[in-house]
């Protein structure tokens, strides 16, 4: 086994990143200093950041998770990070007080279980507090990406203040959090917020099978996006190559191509309809939009616009999350302080 773990691991590389997250350089561990860890697990890369008590940035740290599949793998890749983190500031094992991780999929928070993933190495009911718990030896807490990704723009970002908002992430997939009286609201089979399974005038109109994509997601979604790109492709009607990616299509959308346009229009038209029926259910007065392809202006303003011209009754705010790719770390570092926080109540 150590020795697959090995081969797993081997020829990744590890770098300390700059990024929005200010990173204080300068701080040494005393005898009475603590630290939390964020983790950000995405479907191909891992992230993670080191924070003292009060929330400051200590270090971050990355690494690709391409070729890694089983937990243990991942769970070693993970200690490598923070035992490296924790070197930096000369601090021990013993000084880290909680960690606390998001997983792109179905989170069991209360049993700390990654259900059910689409995109994460195939995760099917992953115990990943256990596992987490049993590498450091502190109390650890799992929840959804997303979910962790609106506790960081409520905790500094575009939502701040804010009790009731949704925050949608646009990425390889679609997902969204709904977070109500100031807290997430996961539903009883912690599925809340499973929003690339919704079915909206545009989409498929055919329900997803469980850990596969959506209607919606299949429309909106980063690869969604692109395979409609290549169905609607033709060299008369656009001089631009067949392979681009979501991003670049918006990109070309803003510079003028015609289809480029007409694929914008239409992901911000099925993406307006999918808020306009969240806004009559919850009646939420924002909605931050996130993810790399969720944060490009030329969404934002195309879906405003298409919102607008459905006359609604309480029109909701349009938002980009303002951490951006950070959302997740800085909701996981929240998320650690609060399981910190706990133990001394």
């Amino acid at each position: 086994m150590q020795t697959r773990l090995h081969e797993a691991i081997s020829g990744m590389t590890q770098r300390q990143t700059q990024s929005p997250i200010a990173v204080h350089k300068n701080s040494v561990a005393t005898e009475d200093t603590g630290y939390v860890a964020g983790i950000d697990l995405g479907a191909t890369n891992l992230r993670l950041a080191l924070a003292d008590m009060s929330g400051t940035v200590l270090g971050r740290w990355d690494s690709s998770t391409a070729g890694v599949r089983g937990a243990e793998a991942v769970i070693s890749l993970i200690k490598e990070g923070v035992e490296s983190l924790l070197q930096k500031v000369s601090a021990p094992r013993e000084a880290l007080k909680a960690v606390a991780a998001g997983a792109p999929g179905i989170t069991d928070v209360d049993a700390g279980i990654v259900i059910a993933t689409s995109y994460l190495m195939g995760w099917r009911d992953v115990p990943l507090r256990a596992l987490l718990e049993g590498a450091f030896n502190t109390p650890a807490t799992v929840d959804n990406d997303v979910n962790l990704a609106a506790i960081g723009e409520s905790w500094t970002g575009a939502a701040k203040g804010v009790r009731d908002f949704v925050f949608v992430a646009i990425g390889t997939g679609v997902g969204a959090s709904l977070i109500l009286n100031g807290s997430p609201y996961r539903g009883r089979a912690w599925a809340a917020g499973e929003i690339g399974y919704m079915l909206v005038p545009g989409t498929s109109g055919i329900p997803g099978d469980r850990g596969e994509p959506g209607a919606l997601e299949s429309m909106i979604g980063g690869e969604g996006i692109k395979a409609e790109w290549q169905n609607l492709w033709s060299a008369e009607s656009t001089a631009l190559p067949k392979d681009l990616t979501a991003t670049q299509i918006f990109d070309h959308a803003l510079a003028g191509d015609s289809l480029a346009q007409t694929l914008l229009q239409q992901t911000a038209r099925i993406l307006a309809y999918a808020i306009y029926n969240m806004t009559l259910v919850l009646n939420c007065p924002l909605f931050v939009l996130g993810g790399g392809v969720g944060m490009h202006p030329a969404l934002c303003s195309e879906t405003q616009k298409m919102l607008e011209k459905l006359n609604m009754r309480t029109q909701p705010e349009l938002a980009h999350s303002a951490l951006g790719t950070d959302a997740q770390l800085m909701g996981a570092l929240r998320l650690a302080l609060d399981t910190a926080g706990s133990l001394r109540r």
